[in-house]
């Protein structure tokens, strides 16, 4: 185990990693309560984001008898990044997931994502529902697939400076800017109430590699900074922008799949965060709970404690 320090939680205790082969490619995975055999609980990340994002869940997870499994997917960490773009459409990512759970031996398993990882997860539940007993999901809701590409659609709304559009319109241009500033970057992202669209004109993610004052209380002490920095000045911030760049792709392979998520599902929502919760969400996701956490888009590690709380709870009485 790798001690980290942490002001919240003095020391962590994070899992070192393991590099199993999946899918045609390596991932980085980090485990924890190895002992639980039979209870699979797999942490997906987000952007930008690592597995260390998901470092005050692992332990209470393990300590409850969980199998925790938690992979840097590709594009991230140590994991493979492949040079073709889409080879990171929402049929690689999830076919990551279902080959992971084929290494250990598992039929299903619990799913908890975080933003780009919820993303992946309800991609998961979608593509191979029989893999995925429990959903819980942070930040990001259920996306109605509409009549329009999502690029497509968000640059209608929020025009070409929206990142999401950005990073589809100007190939390579933000993924250098990022590398360039990583630790300024990621400075200014991990930050409470740090808006996720953009409240003016300007490329959000570049304005934040380029800021120089704090932009807002910071989530993440510097240690734990140097820990993210560290994966990103490796692994760079291509591969992960291309998840990005499978967005329309992605909307086109699930043309033809049935939209409905029949599995329990938690959906935990920052109250703070500019990302808007989903209305609609209990029509595509009718057995959903919905909880609420007086925080922003960054739920599990800025309210650690609370999140595993309002995890452990759920999950023992969907038990």
């Amino acid at each position: 185990m790798t001690n980290v320090t942490n002001t919240k939680l003095n020391p962590i205790e994070f899992p070192k990693p393991t590099m199993i082969s999946v899918n045609g490619i390596e991932l980085e995975v980090f485990e924890a309560g190895k002992q639980n055999i039979g209870k699979p609980i797999v942490l997906c990340h987000g952007f930008p984001e690592h597995a260390f994002s998901w470092r005050h869940q692992i332990p209470a997870l393990a300590k409850a008898g969980y199998h925790v499994i938690v992979p840097n997917q590709r594009g991230y960490g140590n994991s493979s990044c492949p040079t073709k773009i889409t080879d990171y459409d929402i049929n690689h990512l999830t076919g990551d997931l279902v080959a992971l759970l084929d290494h250990y031996g598992y039929e299903d398993a619990t799913f908890v994502g975080h933003d780009w990882g919820a993303n992946v997860v309800w991609g998961l539940s979608l593509l191979h529902p029989k893999r995925v007993n429990k959903v819980i999901n942070l930040a990001l809701p259920y996306q109605e697939r509409g009549e329009k590409p999502w690029i497509e659609f968000m640059e209608a709304i929020f025009g070409e400076d929206f990142y999401f559009v950005h990073f589809n319109k100007q190939p390579g241009v933000a993924d250098a800017i990022l590398h360039k500033n990583t630790s300024q970057f990621l400075r200014n992202l991990f930050r409470k109430n740090v808006p996720l669209a953009p409240p003016e004109p300007g490329m959000l993610m570049i304005n934040l590699a380029k800021a120089d004052k704090p932009l807002g209380e910071a989530i993440i002490n510097e240690n734990e900074l140097a820990f993210f920095a560290s994966a990103f000045k490796s692994s760079g911030f291509t591969g992960s922008i291309n998840w990005y760049r499978n967005l329309d792709r992605n909307w086109h392979l699930l043309a033809d799949v049935n939209p409905i998520i029949q599995q329990p599902t938690l959906m935990i929502y920052g109250n703070r965060d500019m990302i808007p919760k989903f209305e609609k969400l209990p029509e595509f996701v009718p057995n959903v709970d919905v909880i609420s956490l007086d925080c922003g888009h960054w739920i599990q590690q800025e309210l650690p404690e609370e999140t595993n709380q309002t995890i452990l709870k759920w999950l023992a009485q969907h038990n």
